[in-house]
Protein backbone atom coordinates (compact mmCIF):
# COMPACT_ATOMS: atom_id res chain seq x y z
CA UNK A 1 0.00 0.00 0.00
CA UNK A 2 1.08 3.25 -1.02
CA UNK A 3 0.43 7.34 -0.93
CA UNK A 4 -0.55 7.18 -4.69
CA UNK A 5 -3.25 4.45 -4.20
CA UNK A 6 -4.52 6.46 -1.33
CA UNK A 7 -4.35 9.13 -3.93
CA UNK A 8 -6.45 7.45 -6.10
CA UNK A 9 -9.20 5.95 -4.70
CA UNK A 10 -9.79 9.29 -3.29
CA UNK A 11 -9.57 11.30 -6.33
CA UNK A 12 -11.64 8.80 -8.21
CA UNK A 13 -14.57 9.53 -5.95
CA UNK A 14 -13.87 13.02 -6.30
CA UNK A 15 -14.63 12.51 -10.19
CA UNK A 16 -17.23 10.43 -9.87
CA UNK A 17 -15.65 7.28 -11.14
CA UNK A 18 -14.30 8.57 -14.01
CA UNK A 19 -10.66 6.63 -14.48
CA UNK A 20 -9.72 9.33 -17.64
CA UNK A 21 -10.31 12.17 -15.39
CA UNK A 22 -8.35 10.50 -12.76
CA UNK A 23 -5.41 10.32 -14.82
CA UNK A 24 -5.34 13.22 -16.20
CA UNK A 25 -5.57 15.23 -12.77
CA UNK A 26 -3.02 12.43 -10.85
CA UNK A 27 -0.89 13.13 -14.29
CA UNK A 28 -0.57 9.46 -15.03
CA UNK A 29 -2.28 6.91 -17.52
CA UNK A 30 -5.19 5.20 -16.99
CA UNK A 31 -4.18 1.88 -17.33
CA UNK A 32 -1.98 2.83 -14.12
CA UNK A 33 -4.92 3.91 -12.34
CA UNK A 34 -6.71 0.81 -12.90
CA UNK A 35 -3.17 -1.43 -12.05
CA UNK A 36 -3.47 0.64 -8.49
CA UNK A 37 -6.81 -0.27 -7.48
CA UNK A 38 -6.67 -3.92 -8.16
CA UNK A 39 -3.25 -4.21 -6.59
CA UNK A 40 -4.94 -2.17 -3.55
CA UNK A 41 -7.98 -4.85 -3.91
CA UNK A 42 -5.68 -7.56 -3.52
CA UNK A 43 -3.77 -6.67 -0.84
CA UNK A 44 -6.95 -5.95 1.63
CA UNK A 45 -8.36 -8.98 -0.21
CA UNK A 46 -11.76 -7.12 -0.91
CA UNK A 47 -13.28 -4.99 -3.67
CA UNK A 48 -13.59 -1.47 -3.06
CA UNK A 49 -15.93 -0.04 -6.30
CA UNK A 50 -18.80 -1.19 -7.81
CA UNK A 51 -18.00 -2.42 -11.61
CA UNK A 52 -19.84 -3.27 -14.37
CA UNK A 53 -17.46 -4.63 -16.88
CA UNK A 54 -14.52 -2.13 -17.04
CA UNK A 55 -16.26 0.60 -15.88
CA UNK A 56 -16.61 1.58 -11.71
CA UNK A 57 -19.88 2.29 -10.96
CA UNK A 58 -19.72 3.23 -7.23
CA UNK A 59 -18.41 2.15 -3.59
CA UNK A 60 -19.09 -1.26 -2.35
CA UNK A 61 -19.69 -0.95 1.04
CA UNK A 62 -15.88 -1.93 2.66
CA UNK A 63 -14.97 0.84 -0.57
CA UNK A 64 -17.32 3.70 1.62
CA UNK A 65 -15.35 2.80 5.09
CA UNK A 66 -12.20 2.84 3.33
CA UNK A 67 -12.78 6.17 1.70
CA UNK A 68 -13.31 8.38 5.22
CA UNK A 69 -10.11 6.47 6.25
CA UNK A 70 -8.23 7.91 3.17
CA UNK A 71 -9.28 10.98 3.52
CA UNK A 72 -7.76 10.60 6.92
CA UNK A 73 -4.41 9.83 6.15
CA UNK A 74 -4.13 12.03 3.79
CA UNK A 75 -5.21 15.03 5.53
CA UNK A 76 -3.12 13.64 8.47
CA UNK A 77 0.17 13.99 5.74
CA UNK A 78 -0.69 16.96 5.01
CA UNK A 79 -1.00 17.79 8.96
CA UNK A 80 2.49 16.43 9.75
CA UNK A 81 3.88 19.10 6.92
CA UNK A 82 1.96 21.80 8.89
CA UNK A 83 3.45 20.34 11.81
CA UNK A 84 6.99 20.74 10.60
CA UNK A 85 6.24 24.55 9.61
CA UNK A 86 4.68 25.47 13.21
CA UNK A 87 7.89 24.53 15.06
CA UNK A 88 10.17 25.81 11.98
CA UNK A 89 8.08 29.38 11.00
CA UNK A 90 5.65 30.05 13.48
CA UNK A 91 5.05 33.25 12.29
CA UNK A 92 4.90 32.81 8.60
CA UNK A 93 3.15 30.58 6.70
CA UNK A 94 -0.57 30.36 4.65
CA UNK A 95 -3.68 30.45 5.83
CA UNK A 96 -7.21 30.11 3.43
CA UNK A 97 -10.63 31.37 4.93
CA UNK A 98 -13.93 30.14 2.70
CA UNK A 99 -16.51 32.56 3.49
CA UNK A 100 -19.09 34.05 1.57
CA UNK A 101 -19.52 37.56 0.30
CA UNK A 102 -21.95 38.69 3.36
CA UNK A 103 -19.10 37.81 5.73
CA UNK A 104 -16.32 38.90 3.97
CA UNK A 105 -18.22 42.06 3.49
CA UNK A 106 -19.58 42.69 7.00
CA UNK A 107 -18.25 40.49 9.31
CA UNK A 108 -14.96 40.55 8.92
CA UNK A 109 -12.92 42.78 8.04
CA UNK A 110 -12.04 44.08 11.92
CA UNK A 111 -11.32 40.34 12.02
CA UNK A 112 -8.82 39.91 9.33
CA UNK A 113 -7.53 43.76 10.39
CA UNK A 114 -6.19 42.33 13.80
CA UNK A 115 -5.04 39.43 12.37
CA UNK A 116 -2.41 41.23 10.15
CA UNK A 117 -1.07 42.91 12.90
CA UNK A 118 -0.69 40.37 14.74
CA UNK A 119 0.87 37.77 11.64
CA UNK A 120 2.15 40.11 9.32
CA UNK A 121 3.99 37.53 7.68
CA UNK A 122 1.11 34.95 7.47
CA UNK A 123 -0.44 35.08 3.84
CA UNK A 124 -4.18 35.47 4.60
CA UNK A 125 -6.61 33.95 1.55
CA UNK A 126 -10.53 35.13 1.37
CA UNK A 127 -12.04 32.45 -0.84
CA UNK A 128 -15.45 33.69 -1.13
CA UNK A 129 -17.32 30.96 -2.51
CA UNK A 130 -21.22 29.47 -1.82
CA UNK A 131 -21.66 27.45 1.37
CA UNK A 132 -21.88 24.02 -0.19
CA UNK A 133 -18.54 25.19 -2.03
CA UNK A 134 -16.96 26.40 1.28
CA UNK A 135 -18.18 22.47 2.53
CA UNK A 136 -16.26 20.98 0.16
CA UNK A 137 -12.96 23.31 0.24
CA UNK A 138 -13.02 22.40 4.04
CA UNK A 139 -13.60 18.64 3.26
CA UNK A 140 -11.23 18.60 0.50
CA UNK A 141 -8.33 20.67 2.89
CA UNK A 142 -8.35 22.96 0.41
CA UNK A 143 -9.06 25.40 3.15
CA UNK A 144 -8.42 25.75 6.79
CA UNK A 145 -11.62 27.67 8.20
CA UNK A 146 -15.09 27.79 6.60
CA UNK A 147 -17.36 30.53 7.83
CA UNK A 148 -20.79 30.57 6.57
CA UNK A 149 -24.78 30.26 7.99
CA UNK A 150 -25.59 27.07 5.42
CA UNK A 151 -24.48 23.78 5.36
CA UNK A 152 -21.52 23.99 8.01
CA UNK A 153 -22.53 21.66 10.29
CA UNK A 154 -20.92 19.00 12.55
CA UNK A 155 -20.65 15.44 10.87
CA UNK A 156 -18.33 13.16 10.18
CA UNK A 157 -16.20 15.49 8.29
CA UNK A 158 -15.97 18.81 9.91
CA UNK A 159 -16.53 20.07 13.34
CA UNK A 160 -18.57 23.45 13.41
CA UNK A 161 -18.93 25.94 16.34
CA UNK A 162 -21.39 28.68 16.97
CA UNK A 163 -19.93 32.35 15.64
CA UNK A 164 -22.80 34.96 16.07
CA UNK A 165 -26.52 35.14 15.46
CA UNK A 166 -28.31 37.71 13.34
CA UNK A 167 -31.64 38.83 12.05
CA UNK A 168 -32.99 39.70 8.56
CA UNK A 169 -33.90 43.36 8.12
CA UNK A 170 -36.18 44.55 5.14
CA UNK A 171 -35.17 47.78 3.50
CA UNK A 172 -37.30 50.23 1.58
CA UNK A 173 -36.86 53.63 -0.55
CA UNK A 174 -37.23 56.34 1.69
CA UNK A 175 -41.28 57.23 1.61
CA UNK A 176 -42.38 53.66 1.03
CA UNK A 177 -45.84 52.68 2.55
CA UNK A 178 -44.00 49.92 4.29
CA UNK A 179 -42.42 52.61 6.39
CA UNK A 180 -45.33 54.31 7.76
CA UNK A 181 -46.97 51.18 9.52
CA UNK A 182 -46.33 50.80 13.05
CA UNK A 183 -45.37 47.28 12.58
CA UNK A 184 -44.58 45.27 10.13
CA UNK A 185 -46.56 42.58 9.09
CA UNK A 186 -45.83 39.41 6.88
CA UNK A 187 -49.08 39.18 5.02
CA UNK A 188 -48.04 43.61 4.12
CA UNK A 189 -45.14 42.65 3.16
CA UNK A 190 -46.09 39.76 1.01
CA UNK A 191 -48.26 42.06 -1.10
CA UNK A 192 -45.09 43.96 -2.75
CA UNK A 193 -42.16 41.92 -5.07
CA UNK A 194 -39.80 41.06 -3.21
CA UNK A 195 -35.69 41.39 -3.51
CA UNK A 196 -33.61 39.02 -1.66
CA UNK A 197 -30.82 36.51 -1.76
CA UNK A 198 -30.00 33.89 -3.99
CA UNK A 199 -31.41 29.82 -2.81
CA UNK A 200 -28.61 29.13 -0.61
CA UNK A 201 -27.00 32.24 0.44
CA UNK A 202 -27.56 34.34 3.87
CA UNK A 203 -30.58 32.97 5.83
CA UNK A 204 -33.06 32.26 2.40
CA UNK A 205 -34.22 28.92 3.51
CA UNK A 206 -35.71 31.12 6.93
CA UNK A 207 -37.11 33.78 5.02
CA UNK A 208 -39.04 31.07 2.37
CA UNK A 209 -39.77 28.95 5.81
CA UNK A 210 -41.53 32.15 7.43
CA UNK A 211 -43.62 32.74 3.87
CA UNK A 212 -44.66 29.53 3.90
CA UNK A 213 -45.26 29.00 7.17
CA UNK A 214 -48.05 31.76 7.10
CA UNK A 215 -49.83 30.20 4.09
CA UNK A 216 -47.98 33.13 1.56
CA UNK A 217 -46.41 33.07 -1.59
CA UNK A 218 -44.16 35.88 -2.10
CA UNK A 219 -42.92 37.29 -5.41
CA UNK A 220 -39.52 36.97 -5.47
CA UNK A 221 -38.75 39.44 -8.32
CA UNK A 222 -34.93 39.34 -8.00
CA UNK A 223 -32.41 37.31 -6.11
CA UNK A 224 -28.77 37.64 -6.01
CA UNK A 225 -25.83 36.88 -3.60
CA UNK A 226 -24.84 40.48 -2.65
CA UNK A 227 -26.45 42.30 -0.39
CA UNK A 228 -25.02 45.32 -2.03
CA UNK A 229 -26.54 44.35 -5.15
CA UNK A 230 -29.77 43.90 -3.22
CA UNK A 231 -29.76 47.05 -2.22
CA UNK A 232 -29.11 49.00 -5.35
CA UNK A 233 -32.19 47.55 -7.23
CA UNK A 234 -34.64 48.23 -3.87
CA UNK A 235 -33.36 52.05 -4.20
CA UNK A 236 -34.20 51.46 -7.69
CA UNK A 237 -37.89 51.20 -6.84
CA UNK A 238 -38.10 48.13 -8.37
CA UNK A 239 -38.68 45.92 -5.27
CA UNK A 240 -39.05 45.25 -1.09
CA UNK A 241 -35.65 44.22 -0.14
CA UNK A 242 -34.88 41.37 2.67
CA UNK A 243 -31.32 41.59 3.68
CA UNK A 244 -29.09 40.30 6.86
CA UNK A 245 -29.57 43.58 9.42
CA UNK A 246 -25.96 43.91 9.22
CA UNK A 247 -25.50 44.84 5.67
CA UNK A 248 -27.73 47.99 6.14
CA UNK A 249 -25.32 51.18 6.90
CA UNK A 250 -27.46 54.19 7.98
CA UNK A 251 -24.43 56.63 6.73
CA UNK A 252 -24.12 54.95 3.61
CA UNK A 253 -27.96 53.79 2.39
CA UNK A 254 -29.12 57.35 2.60
CA UNK A 255 -31.75 56.84 0.43
CA UNK A 256 -33.09 53.78 2.14
CA UNK A 257 -34.83 52.15 5.66
CA UNK A 258 -34.22 49.84 7.27
CA UNK A 259 -37.67 47.98 9.17
CA UNK A 260 -37.12 45.56 11.75
CA UNK A 261 -38.85 42.19 10.62
CA UNK A 262 -37.18 40.20 13.70
CA UNK A 263 -40.70 39.16 14.92
CA UNK A 264 -40.83 38.07 11.28
CA UNK A 265 -38.21 36.12 10.60
CA UNK A 266 -36.45 32.99 12.56
CA UNK A 267 -32.62 34.20 13.76
CA UNK A 268 -29.53 32.61 12.06
CA UNK A 269 -26.69 31.54 13.25
CA UNK A 270 -23.51 31.92 11.60
CA UNK A 271 -20.79 29.02 11.91
CA UNK A 272 -16.96 28.51 11.72
CA UNK A 273 -16.08 25.22 10.92
CA UNK A 274 -13.10 23.13 10.49
CA UNK A 275 -11.80 19.73 9.25
CA UNK A 276 -11.87 16.93 12.11
CA UNK A 277 -8.38 15.74 13.03
CA UNK A 278 -7.01 18.51 11.16
CA UNK A 279 -3.41 19.88 12.29
CA UNK A 280 -4.34 24.05 12.44
CA UNK A 281 -1.33 26.42 13.07
CA UNK A 282 -1.18 28.12 15.93
CA UNK A 283 -2.29 31.30 13.91
CA UNK A 284 -5.46 29.29 12.47
CA UNK A 285 -6.90 28.78 15.89
CA UNK A 286 -5.86 32.88 16.87
CA UNK A 287 -7.96 33.88 14.10
CA UNK A 288 -10.94 31.85 14.96
CA UNK A 289 -10.69 33.09 18.43
CA UNK A 290 -10.55 36.87 17.06
CA UNK A 291 -13.65 35.79 15.36
CA UNK A 292 -15.06 34.70 19.10
CA UNK A 293 -13.77 34.70 22.46
CA UNK A 294 -15.85 32.31 23.16
CA UNK A 295 -13.68 29.63 20.77
CA UNK A 296 -9.75 29.87 21.93
CA UNK A 297 -7.35 27.42 20.83
CA UNK A 298 -7.64 24.97 23.93
CA UNK A 299 -11.86 24.65 23.71
CA UNK A 300 -11.40 24.25 19.33
CA UNK A 301 -8.09 21.98 19.11
CA UNK A 302 -9.76 19.40 21.78
CA UNK A 303 -12.80 19.36 19.59
CA UNK A 304 -10.96 18.80 16.42
CA UNK A 305 -8.99 16.08 17.95
CA UNK A 306 -12.03 14.31 19.72
CA UNK A 307 -12.79 11.95 16.98
CA UNK A 308 -9.28 10.98 15.56
CA UNK A 309 -9.55 7.06 17.45
CA UNK A 310 -12.48 6.79 15.08
CA UNK A 311 -10.57 6.25 11.65
CA UNK A 312 -8.52 3.58 13.93
CA UNK A 313 -11.53 1.85 14.62
CA UNK A 314 -12.84 1.94 11.32
CA UNK A 315 -9.42 0.49 9.50
CA UNK A 316 -9.55 -2.36 11.92
CA UNK A 317 -13.17 -2.94 10.82
CA UNK A 318 -12.18 -3.67 7.22
CA UNK A 319 -8.90 -5.27 8.32
CA UNK A 320 -11.51 -8.25 10.33
CA UNK A 321 -13.49 -7.78 7.05
CA UNK A 322 -10.49 -8.60 4.47
CA UNK A 323 -9.57 -11.71 6.86
CA UNK A 324 -12.80 -13.03 6.68
CA UNK A 325 -13.10 -12.88 2.73
CA UNK A 326 -9.65 -14.58 2.77
CA UNK A 327 -10.63 -17.50 4.99
CA UNK A 328 -14.21 -17.82 2.47
CA UNK A 329 -11.61 -18.31 -0.54
CA UNK A 330 -9.29 -20.14 1.51
CA UNK A 331 -11.92 -22.71 2.58
CA UNK A 332 -13.03 -23.53 -1.03
CA UNK A 333 -16.30 -21.47 -0.02
CA UNK A 334 -17.73 -24.04 1.79
CA UNK A 335 -18.61 -21.95 4.28
CA UNK A 336 -21.31 -19.73 3.84
CA UNK A 337 -21.09 -15.67 4.54
CA UNK A 338 -23.02 -15.74 7.17
CA UNK A 339 -20.77 -18.15 8.68
CA UNK A 340 -17.50 -16.28 7.76
CA UNK A 341 -18.82 -12.68 8.86
CA UNK A 342 -19.48 -14.05 12.68
CA UNK A 343 -15.47 -15.45 12.35
CA UNK A 344 -14.59 -11.48 11.72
Amino acid sequence: MNFQQLRIVRETVRRNFNLTEVANSLFTSQSGVSKHIKDLEDELGVELFVRRGKRLLGLTDPGKEMVEIVERVLADTASIKRLGEQFSNREQGKLVIATTHTQARYVLPHVVAAFRMAYPKVHLTLHQASPAEIDSMLSAGAADIGICTETLRSGHSLIAFPFYGWQHGVVVPKGHPLDKAETLMLEALAEWPIITYHEGFTGRGTIDRAFAQAGLAPDIVMSAMDADVLKAYVELGLGVGIIAAMAFNSKRDTGLRLIDSSHLFDPNTTMIAVRRGSYLRTYAYRFIELCSPALPEKVVRAAVMAHAGKTEAKAEAIQRRAAATQLWRSTGNTLSRDEVKRTA
